[in-house]
């Protein structure tokens, strides 16, 4: 059976940098979790993040991948450079994709984590751009297929096959 990993957040979680949850309720995840599909993390608290905790985004062109890379930043709000939990945090979801088998993820949008469309401009303003995350990004880049809520139906077809 096909495992996927899917963020906390979205399970109902209160894992997020506000201490709440986004709960993703669609019938497709609800047969997947009773199926024991699911492999739910949040990577920023698995590298030792708080919550709540103060909110982060993604400095510099490039996104997930740019961070990875090297050439930009995740910084919280209050000026703490944060690069290294967010690159922790994505090697760590690798590993445990990897060791549970999972070929695809689930992962909530705008996140600097899990971004899978679109992440936060960098200037805390609540503007949106497309691009990933940083665990996002380590996991495309590994060959996992990740999806945003809004394509579940996407992923349901990727899994029919």
């Amino acid at each position: 059976m096909e495992k996927i990993l899917v963020s906390a957040c979205l399970m109902g979680h209160a894992v997020r940098y506000d201490g709440k949850a986004k709960p993703f309720l669609h019938p497709v995840l609800e047969r997947w979790s009773a199926e024991g599909r699911l492999v739910a993390l949040c990577p920023e608290m698995a590298a030792g993040l708080p919550v709540p905790r103060p909110p982060a985004e993604i400095v510099g062109a490039g996104g997930g991948t740019a961070v990875l890379g090297g050439t930009a930043r995740v910084m919280e709000a209050t000026g703490r450079d944060v690069t290294a939990v967010f690159q922790r945090a994505a090697d760590h979801a690798l590993t445990v994709a990897r060791d549970a088998g999972c070929r695809f993820a689930l992962l909530i949008d705008g996140s600097p984590s899990c971004g899978s469309l679109a992440i936060y401009d960098g200037h805390f303003a609540g503007t949106r751009i497309a691009g990933q995350g940083v665990v996002a990004a380590r996991l495309s880049q590994a060959g996992i297929a990740v999806f945003a809520p809004r394509d579940i139906e996407a992923l349901a077809a990727r899994l029919a096959v």
